[in-house]
């Protein structure tokens, strides 16, 4: 036997491997990709955000119906936790005026390296370019640069991903491989993704401008995050986070003044407007941006001419768009191992021995801190329940 195996290098399956190695088992990790944490780092482009700060309902109301199953993993690696072993890796963290908690230096990279090196001094070996390719009896399969080779293991976990952003090594390619051993799985759906929209030419000259100030809606989903107009649609943690409203087919509506009700718009727009153009008129009383009206004009021209018909489709515009963003350009993905499959530590039912993390598990949140303190707490989880199944 050979301890533990981690099949998957991003963030859940190191903080297994950190956990099993600590509590002093052998422990391999197999990736499949020529280096580990690809999309960790990815994330980190824009500044990795590590969690939210914020008091622990309202945070785990994020994860909506999987918040139940995953209310003790979330407990026992909460958001203060996550701070802690960042800091323990010497990387110092702050939290922004949204309750964003971001690693001081804001790049994924030096906090990766230290992690890394922590790992490597518990003793813990990584193999690379090693593509799992399932079980042959118990011993676990690998493609590698040298052939292939298999690993008999007292313990596994499994950390592979989702199904987006297959470039970087989630590519839900062994959904099927459990399917064989019965485990139930749900369909893979894009989440946190990115809006499509076929603009006009009208729009062109606002490619790359920011919405702020707004707020969208889809169905029971709101946000007033910011959105950034693109060549291709919209894209931003406005979009992200209601767009599995739009994934189980709301509409879409834009509140360009969500801090005014509809009397207080249509006050400010019965005043006189001059000679002013209409759009001036709207830039003037209402302080809209020229990406927010060419967005009002090019979703609803023309525009009503009496207030209160203006005033109300300021209120909720709706936007059309031609759909979601393909899911391999989701950030993440909904589906995935069901939680129904795996036991209160993670282990998948039908496979003893065998423990599952991070983005492969059916649940989803938007992005803003959740999805990798989600990831980071049920790699813990797992890693943990693991020492326990090899010491029983």
């Amino acid at each position: 036997m050979s301890g533990a195996v981690v099949i998957g290098g991003g963030p859940a399956g190191l903080m297994a491997a950190e956990v099993m190695a600590s509590a002093g088992l052998p422990v391999t990790l197999c990736e499949g990709k020529p280096s580990v944490g690809r999309k960790f780092l990815m994330a980190g482009k824009s500044g990795l955000n590590l969690t939210k700060a914020e008091p622990f309902d309202p945070f785990l109301a994020a994860f909506e119906e999987a918040a139940p199953a995953l209310r003790p993993m979330l407990e026992a690696f909460d958001s203060q936790a996550v701070q802690d072993w960042a800091e323990g890796l010497g990387q110092e963290v702050f939290t922004g005026s949204t309750g964003r908690v971001f690693p001081r230096a804001m790049k994924a990279s030096p906090l990766l390296r230290a992690w890394l090196a922590r790992l490597a001094a518990q003793g813990v070996q990584l193999k690379t370019r090693w593509q799992w390719q399932g079980w042959d009896g118990d011993a676990l399969v690998f493609d590698t640069p040298n052939g292939q080779q298999q690993i008999n293991a007292d313990v596994t976990v499994l950390a592979l991903g989702g199904a987006s952003w297959s470039r970087l090594g989630a590519t839900g390619a062994w959904a099927p491989l459990l399917a064989e051993r019965g485990v139930g799985l749900s369909d893979f759906d894009p989440a946190n993704v990115g809006l499509l929209v076929d603009w006009s030419s009208h729009m062109t000259r606002h490619f790359g401008a920011a919405l702020k100030g707004v707020a969208w809606s889809a169905g029971a989903y709101r946000s007033r995050g910011e959105a950034v107009i693109s060549a291709r649609g919209l894209e931003g943690g406005g979009i992200y986070s209601i767009s599995r409203g739009l994934r189980e087919g709301h509409g879409l509506t834009l509140d360009l003044l969500p801090d005014l009700e509809v009397s207080d718009v249509m006050a400010r727009l019965a005043k006189p407007r001059g000679k002013d153009s209409q759009a001036n008129h709207l830039r003037k009383r209402l302080k809209l941006s020229p990406a927010q009206i060419a967005l009002l004009q090019e979703m609803a021209r023309p525009l009503p001419q009496g207030v209160e018909a203006l005033a109300e489709l300021l209120k909720a515009l709706p936007i059309a768009h031609a759909g979601l963003r393909p899911m391999d350009e989701a950030i993440s993905t909904a589906g995935g191992v069901r939680l129904n499959a795996l036991d209160e530590g993670l282990m998948l039912r039908d496979l003893p021995g065998v423990f599952a993390a991070g983005e492969m598990l059916d649940w989803e949140a938007p992005t803003g801190g959740y999805l990798i303190n989600g990831c980071l707490a049920t790699g813990h989880w797992a890693g943990r329940h693991a020492v326990d199944w090899v010491r029983r």
